[in-house]
């Protein structure tokens, strides 16, 4: 499903059509940071972008999108349709994966449990339940409760990456400074929050998916035209989850 937007007035999904169509240069140095490429590796965005109605994508269509094919493990045999719709994502020249979750405010993190019927539920369980033995989590753990979105996009890494063998990365965009939905005011506040919801699904510092997945903080109050500028100052700040 392709699902288009008007440019966004507000909010996360604001700041990441921002940092993605006007400020991409400076965005992909600090995605490539974090996730450990090589500086000279060209990240093309795929969504959203301003040419594609900002448009974001979910089930096969993002695939399509990426051009990905999954030979190993199919995407309807690991999660039922209506599935993760993605904040971003692109490639690399070399055909590297990378996608983006974009959140400007604490409670999103908090997402409603999930709401699939009883059959698509089944394979939701039964494959967050393959995810978590990976990741060596305790499956009394629910992690389709509502730190729901956060696990469900760990799932399609996984999925991509450990099924697939195909070099995927997930990076969560965090917005520091959003007064507009009372968003943290610091790198260090979002930083909490994320401890303690990490802790919840009781994923540890350090786990098996975890160099290839990363944080990016942006201070809103500097996506300007001074962009590149502010950038060299540390207005990306960046971490491995």
């Amino acid at each position: 499903m392709r699902v288009p937007f008007k440019k966004q007035v507000h909010g996360s999904q604001k700041w990441l059509q921002i940092a993605v169509n006007e400020h991409s240069d400076d965005f992909n140095r600090a995605v490539r940071r974090v996730c450990g490429l090589d500086e000279s590796e060209p990240i093309i965005w795929l969504s959203p972008l301003r040419e594609d109605e900002y448009a974001e994508y979910r089930d096969d269509t993002w695939l399509r999108r990426l051009s990905i094919e999954l030979p190993k493990g199919s995407l309807k045999d690991f999660w039922p349709p209506r599935g993760p719709q993605w904040d971003g994502f692109g490639r690399t020249r070399s055909g590297k994966v990378i996608l983006l979750e974009a959140k400007a405010n604490i409670p999103e993190i908090v997402s409603s449990a999930c709401q699939a019927s009883d059959a698509s539920k089944l394979l939701i369980k039964k494959s967050l339940r393959e995810v978590q033995k990976f990741l060596r989590v305790d499956s009394a753990i629910d992690w389709s409760g509502k730190l729901y979105q956060f696990t469900n996009r760990i799932a399609h890494l996984y999925l991509l990456r450990e099924v697939n063998g195909i070099p995927a990365y997930l990076v969560s965009v965090y917005f520091v400074g959003d007064k507009q939905v009372s968003g943290p005011e610091s790198v260090a506040e979002w930083q909490a929050a994320l401890m303690v919801a990490k802790g919840v699904l009781g994923l540890g510092k350090r786990h098996r998916l975890s160099e290839h997945m990363a944080d990016v903080f942006i201070e809103v109050a500097k996506l300007s035209p001074d962009f590149s500028r502010m950038f060299k100052t540390g207005l990306f700040g960046g971490a491995s989850s």
